[in-house]
Formats: structure tokens, sequence, C-alpha cells
């Protein structure tokens, strides 16, 4: 702020003198300053300097000092905005004399201010979005300060109505989702931490629902409310997509699970038939060829050689056909998941001669048939992944119930799965480990640990109780 000072001789209007400030706000010579007309100089219409010449003249010869003090500039032609003007009349050496002061903004200023407002402008402008600022006027209670002319396309009412009828703004939105946005702005007026919020509103004019985000940052002023500052951006679109993608995931899960059950009803199936069906003949080549081996003349060593060759190879025949209707279908899984994982883990020692302890914090342990074939399937899977790539010297399977989840601990000392290896696009077992676990709302993790080796851990929540 300056202030410019002019002395001019009501009797004539001429400029007796000027301040410097004067000849830098209108940044010209005192010359060419008495060149221009005096309504120009002092910035004010021209009838107006008149009626001043007139009070000036008929002051009283002796009369004190009189001071007129005008209003700030509303903007009127010829008044520069932001100024005010004291006017001061007084007689001397018989005349009569006029001493406008000015304090104003500089003319530099003013451009400065008119060039940052022009910025802002623009840039609300090509903001794609609501631009706002508001104030917490009480508990949950708001009064917008501004509002730009986004307004109606991003709400559907206007920057008038809304600033005329701030409570509109709660009205617009769901009924579900008001509690969340009450709760964030207090939240954030409390801790003074950035506004986030995603809601639904209900546009009348449109006759349709829109998602938006409103992200604000709060100042406190020194009244203490709180006032925000941000913009509110329609996500309907995005929001959608992401509904739309969550609904696809979730299809997928479902079918995955679907599969799976499947699959598992196809193996039981399969491992059924081979039970009956091929377990039932080679019996009955079993019984056969005894009845041939005791009816063939022992004077005839090489045809009683080749039936117990034959007997041989139906009963190895047995046992394989015995492992592949167990790698099917456990039958040990009818005597409970305890005693199956208990099994399972004398199979693996037995098969990869590599010690595997097995603990169970209950003997006996309830539960669903999707849960049982989940725990063995991923045991078994865990235990082949060890077998092939861990380089193992011992594994450790505990099996505990804590509140009501269930808990598998699959634990080796081997060299330990590397992260990239739990992302490779080849990595089918972790994959099908972690759709059996989602399909029960389950969680898995499989960790390098820093002693060395892995540890997949799965919790399942209980649907028996």
């Amino acid at each position: 702020m300056s202030d410019e000072a002019y002395l001019v001789d009501a009797n004539n209007m001429q400029l007796a003198c000027v301040s410097s400030q004067a000849l830098v706000s209108h940044q010209c010579t005192l010359t060419q300053l008495h060149a221009m007309p005096l309504h120009a100089v002092l910035g004010m219409p021209e009838t107006e300097l008149v009626q001043w010449q007139a009070q000036c003249v008929k002051q009283p010869s002796g009369a004190p000092l009189t001071t007129l003090l005008l209003p700030k500039a509303d903007g009127e032609k010829g008044r520069r905005a932001g100024d005010s003007t004291k006017v001061s009349f007084f007689e001397a050496e018989g005349r009569s004399w006029m001493l406008v002061m000015k304090n104003s903004v500089s003319r530099s200023a003013m451009q400065a201010l008119d060039d940052s407002e022009s910025r802002f402008q623009a840039i609300v402008a090509n903001t794609p979005g609501l631009v706002f600022q508001f104030r917490l006027l009480g508990p949950g209670r708001l009064g917008f300060i501004y509002l730009s002319e986004a307004c109606y396309a991003v709400l559907g009412i206007t920057e008038a109505e809304l600033t005329k009828t701030p409570s509109q703004f709660y009205r617009l939105m769901a009924e579900e989702d008001r509690p969340s946005f009450r709760e964030a702005l207090l939240t954030s007026a409390s801790e003074m931490k950035v506004l986030n919020w995603e809601g639904r509103i209900w546009i009348k004019a449109w006759q349709d629902t829109k998602w938006i985000n409103l992200r604000g940052s709060p100042i406190k002023l020194h009244n203490g409310e709180v006032q925000w500052g941000g913009i509110i951006t329609n996500i309907t679109q995005s929001k959608n997509e992401k509904l739309e993608i969550e609904r696809s995931r979730q299809r997928m899960a479902e079918l995955s699970a679907h599969l799976t059950q499947v699959k598992e009803q196809e193996r039981r199936r399969i491992a059924r038939e081979i039970h009956d069906d091929l377990g039932g003949n080679l019996t009955a080549i079993k019984i056969g060829l005894t009845s041939i081996i005791k009816r063939i003349n022992p004077n005839e060593p090489k045809l009683v050689e080749k039936a117990l060759n034959l007997e041989s190879i139906v009963d190895r025949t047995f046992d394989i056909v015995h492992r592949i209707a167990s790698d099917l279908r456990p039958d040990v899984l009818e005597l409970g998941i305890v005693a199956a994982l208990e099994w399972q883990c004398g199979q693996f020692e037995k098969q990869f001669s590599l010690p595997c302890r097995f603990y169970s914090s209950q003997t006996e342990l309830t539960v669903s048939a999707d849960e049982a074939i989940t725990l063995f399937r991923i045991c078994q899977e865990a235990m082949s992944n060890i077998a092939k790539h861990a380089k193992a010297r011992q594994v450790e399977v505990e099996l505990v119930v804590e509140d009501r989840d269930i808990m598998l601990r699959i634990v080796d000392d081997g060299q330990g799965i590397r992260m990239q290896d739990q992302h490779k696009s080849n990595s089918f077992g972790l994959r099908g480990m972690r759709e059996r676990v989602a399909a029960l709302d389950g969680s898995l993790e499989v960790e390098k640990r820093v002693r060395g080796g892995t540890a997949v851990q799965v919790k399942i929540p209980r649907s028996l109780k």
C-alpha cells in the first residue's frame, strides 16, 4: 500500500504539486501529469470533481480545515479497485486549495493481482471437477465459501443454490453414505488431516446415481473454524469399472471353487471305479492264478515259475492300484483330518527319507468335507514342493485350532523360497493352494524364514462348531 498526494488550486483547478509516489503510480513525469485532465489524474468522474471545487470555493475565509473521507472504490468508471480517497479543503494565501490523499494499491500490485486471478480462473476452468471451499460451522454443518462453475455438471445444482442452502449437499448423498462423510469430516477437522471421501449422490435433474470423490485440505482459521479447499470429482465410471472387476473376480473365484469341487468329485468317482472294477478284476485274476498254480504238475517247474511270475505282477498291480486310488481320494480321510495328515507325514518320511514331525493341538478335529480335502491337498502340494525344490533336512507340520480358526503350518529348513518364485507365471501349485483357501474365505501366507527354509501357513474359519 502507498499514499499519493495531490495539491490542487481550487480557483483554476490546476495541480500545484504532487508527491513522488503519485508520479510512480502514474508512471510519468510531472510535466506529463500536468498535461492530463485533472479528473483522470485523480481517478474520479469529472462531475464529482466539479462538486469538490464548488464545495472548496464556498469555504468562508478563515474557516478551519474540512476533510471529506470517501469510501473505497466500488469499480465505477475512472477509479481503480482498492482505492480510498481523503479530500481536505482549506484556504491559504487568499486562495482555496484541495489536498487529495489517495491510499491505493500500486499499479504493479494490481497487475500482479489480476494475473494471479486470471491464472486461478484458468486452472479452475480446466480442472476436471468442482473446486470448492467450505467451512465447518457446527457439528456436521457446512458453509460454502466458493464453488466453481462446474457445480451443476458434478452435483446437478448450481453454485448459487448450494451456497444459499448448504444442507442440500447432505440431501444429495445416499442416506447410507451420510454417516461416513460426517465421520470423515470430523476426523479431518480434529486431526487436521486431508479429507478424502467417496460416496453416492442422487441427481434429481438426471434421475441418476453418481459416485463422487471429495478431497480437501483443512486449515484452521484465526477464529477457530476449520476451512477446507479442494475438489469434488465424478468417479462413476472408474467406480463402476472397479465394481465390475470385483464382480468378475468373485465370479472367477466361484468358478474356480466349483471346478475344484467338480475335480474332487471326479477323482472320487475314478478312485471308486479303480477300486471296485479294476480291484475286483485283479482279485478275480489272483484267485484264478492261485487255483491254477495248485493244479500245475510240480514236475513242470518252468510252468510253475511263469504262474508265480504272473501272480507277482498281479500283486504289484494291486499296490499300484491302491496307490493311484489313494492319491485320487485318500481313504485315510475317512478317519479324520488329524489322522490323515499324520499318515501323510509318515508317507512323506517313508518315500523321501526326510524326518517329518507332525503335531496337532487336538487328537480329533471335526471339520467339513471341503475343509478336510482343502487342508489335505495343501499339505500334499507343500510337501511335494519341499521334495522337489527345498533341499531340506527336516519338515514340521502343525495343525492347531485358534479361537474359531483352523491353522495349518508346514515348515522346512531348506534353502527358502524366493519372492520371484511366488509370482512366476507357471507357479500353478501356489495358485491352486490360494484358490482352495479363498473358496473357504481363508488366507494363505508363504514366506522365507530368516533362519532358513520356507513356512506355509493356512488359516480357515471353521464351519462346524
